[in-house]
């Protein structure tokens, strides 16, 4: 006689779920806006790491005094206009002055707390009239956008040329550079100007593509012609008046 086959194994327990570890997420609270004065020694600083990264540091010569001379002398869009990018890991308290242009607000969330790895935070920190905070609402300059009035003949309209654009190491990839410009196309916009425009670098194929990914057309077949020093001082004394024959 056959043997009876054996019990079935008992079937184990359902073993309770594992819950999967919580991802920290970390605001970040964004802010556009108008430099004033005093956040010249912030643009120093900013403009010289621009200098550094763009390989040009033998072209940098302008100083704290200069730009507090020359930028702040018109009221902002008819000439030299700066807006700085500003982050805050807390909503940001507002300005302490009034500005001609609201500041263009945003929240985001990140996966990592990223101002924690800058290590220039404290030469960054915002100046006080920018409503900076202290402590955790500490508010920290992390880059900047210079442009100024041009014109189109062809459009028959004016626009503005970005002359810098520049958002600091650690903050980079993270779509603030993107902020900036649009915050100047969308100024442009409100004014009925015809265009922006800017240069880029023939070998900052980063930022090429970057302009290109916005909708930006790399022209490829213009030249920048610049004078400037000796060859611009040649011209203070030339004689324009045509001599009698």
């Amino acid at each position: 006689m056959a043997a009876a086959a054996p019990p079935p194994a008992p079937t184990p327990a359902p073993e309770p779920d594992t819950p999967l570890p919580e991802v920290q997420r970390h605001p970040l609270f964004t802010r556009i806006r108008l430099a004033t004065p005093s956040d010249v020694p912030h643009l120093h600083k900013l403009i010289h790491q621009m200098a550094v990264f763009e390989k040009l540091t033998h072209l940098f010569s302008a100083t704290e005094s200069s730009l507090s001379s020359t930028l702040f002398s018109s009221p902002p869009f008819l000439s030299f206009t700066v807006f700085l990018l500003e982050l805050s890991p807390s909503p940001l308290p507002p300005l302490l002055h009034p500005s001609p242009f609201p500041p263009l607000l945003r929240h985001l969330t990140l996966d990592y707390p990223i101002l924690d790895l800058d290590h220039d935070r404290d030469t960054f920190v915002s100046s006080p009239g920018s409503g900076s905070g202290t402590g955790s609402d500490v508010v920290v300059v992390a880059g900047f956008v210079l442009f100024f009035p041009n014109y189109s003949t062809f459009l028959g309209k004016p626009g503005f040329y970005v002359e810098d654009l520049f958002v600091r190491e650690c903050f980079r990839r993270k779509g603030f550079g993107t902020m900036l410009i649009s915050a100047v196309a969308k100024q442009a916009v409100k004014m009925g100007y015809g265009r922006v425009e800017w240069v880029v670098l023939d070998w900052n194929v980063d930022a090429i593509k970057f302009y290109e990914m916005m909708g930006a057309n790399v022209l490829q077949d213009w030249r920048i012609c610049r004078l400037t020093g000796d060859a611009l001082q040649a011209y203070g004394n030339y004689n324009l008046i045509a001599e009698d024959k």
